[in-house]
Order: structure tokens, then C-alpha cells, then sequence
């Protein structure tokens, strides 16, 4: 599936007890690229994200996915276009890895053999051998665990993809590592991507733009290139609280 752009008209998310989590959001994601969304625990960007694919619905405002506005479209239809990719990756414990990579696939009653070439591919894409299909996930290391949730992700061919924090468990190590095969691999399949995380390093590897949450609104919006030198009071705080050193 070609890649769709993502735009955020005028969106606000307020519960029902008057707080607000995100306040006014208009953002233009264009197709074929990637955006970190980032900021602090609380921030709001993983809600924003999640309005994407309808898992939280905007009290005011629009969401759309290319032509198509998510408060208006069938959930299910829509979400089988967009890859969606968790910190420790949820996959099903009981169920082999092909199966869940090919989860999708078999919601979509295609036959046994596509769904086992299919999660093939997906397993030489993300960098794992093809005998690890029939292995489960408690088998696997976590690192390996959020290649299958990568893999998993992409199975249906959507043309949106969220990550939120995907790395977040792991150890440096293998975050590095992780990073490295995602940042090559977006540049191949070309997916309109979203990313939330709250490491600046992070977001300047892997994303074309930054967009830069505090309480709910968006207080930049910048290409990667432009944040370290931005004059913007947010940003500038933001880039200097990762380069404190130790006073001894």
C-alpha cells in the first residue's frame, strides 16, 4: 500500500473530568516520511499518536489519513493500513512468530502458504533468520522480540506506521543496534511514519522532522537539521538537558 500523508487539523483531546491532553494540534505529516513526535512523560504525544488509528478520538478537530478522516471511517478497515509497533511489543505468548507476525493476514482469511511466505519475507526484513518463525516469543531475546513487532507491523503493508517507544526496554546495546536496522529500513520501505520517544539522540537518528510536545500543544516543529540550533526556548532546553555534564 502507497504511502498516505497524516494531518492533524485543529486537534483536542479533553476527558470528561475537564483536563485537556492535547490542545489545538495542527500538523502536516507527508507520505514517505518520518516524524518524532517528543517530549516528556505527560506531554501528550502518545496520545496524539494514537489518534491516528482511532484508539483515542479527539473531542474536537479532525484526524485524516490521506483522504480518509479517521473519525469518520470504519476502524477495522482502517487500522489494517497502519502498522502499529509498542514498547515490549505485545505480541501473543502462546502463538508462534510466524503467526503473529502474520496476525493481520490471517484476520484477512488468506490461506496458510501466503501467510507463511509472507512472514518469511518480513523475517529476512528485519534481519532474523527464517527458522525463527517456529519459535515463540518467550524464546527470543528482546531485541529480537521487537524485530517480530516490527515485522509484525508491516506484514499488512500499511502505509502508516507508528512506533511508540519502541525501545524504551532495551539495553543500550541493543537499542543502538535497533535504531541502526530501523533508520536503513524506513529509507527502503518508504512508510509515512510516526515515532514517539523522549530521547532526543533518538529522534535526531531516525526522523526527517521534530515536532516537540509540552502540556499538550505542539511548541515546535522543526526538520532535524534546525534543533540544535533552534532559538526556541523549549527546544534549546531540551537540547541542553542532553548534554549536562557532571560538576566533579
Amino acid at each position: 500500500m502507497a504511502a498516505r500523508e497524516v494531518k492533524f487539523a485543529d486537534v483536542s483531546f479533553t476527558l470528561p473530568d475537564g483536563r485537556s491532553l492535547l490542545q489545538n494540534i495542527s500538523l502536516q505529516v507527508a507520505a514517505g516520511t518520518t516524524t518524532a513526535l517528543l517530549g516528556r512523560s505527560g506531554s501528550g504525544k502518545t496520545t496524539l499518536m494514537r489518534t491516528v488509528n482511532g484508539l483515542v478520538r479527539p473531542t474536537a478537530g479532525r484526524v485524516l489519513v490521506g483522504d480518509e478522516e479517521v473519525g469518520r471511517s470504519e476502524l477495522l478497515a482502517l487500522r489494517r493500513g497502519i502498522g502499529y509497533v509498542i514498547q515490549e511489543t505485545g505480541l501473543f505468548p502462546h502463538m508462534s512468530v510466524e503467526r503473529n507476525i502474520g496476525m493481520s493476514l490471517e484476520l484477512g482469511d488468506k490461506p496458510k502458504a501466503e501467510i507463511a511466505k509472507r512472514a518469511a519475507e518480513m523475517l529476512a526484513l528485519v534481519g532474523l533468520p527464517a527458522d525463527m518463525g517456529k519459535r515463540y516469543p518467550w524464546q527470543l531475546s528482546g531485541g529480537q522480540r521487537q524485530r517480530v513487532g516490527l515485522a509484525r507491523a508491516l506484514a499488512g503493508e500499511p502505509s502508516v506506521l507508528l512506533m511508540d517507544e519502541p525501545f524504551g526496554a532495551l539495553d543500550p546495546l541493543t537499542r543502538a543496534e535497533m535504531q541502526t536496522m530501523l533508520r536503513d529500513l524506513l529509507r527502503r520501505v518508504g512508510k509515512t511514519t510516526l515515532i514517539v520517544t523522549h530521547d532526543l539522540e533518538e529522534a535526531l537518528y531516525l526522523a526527517d522532522r521534530i515536532v516537540l510536545l509540552e502540556a499538550g500543544s505542539v511548541v515546535a516543529d522543526l526538520a532535524k537539521d534546525e534543533v540544535r540550533a533552534s532559538a526556541n526556548p523549549a527546544v534549546k532546553a531540551y537540547v541542553a538537558a542532553t548534554k549536562r555534564e557532571d560538576a566533579a
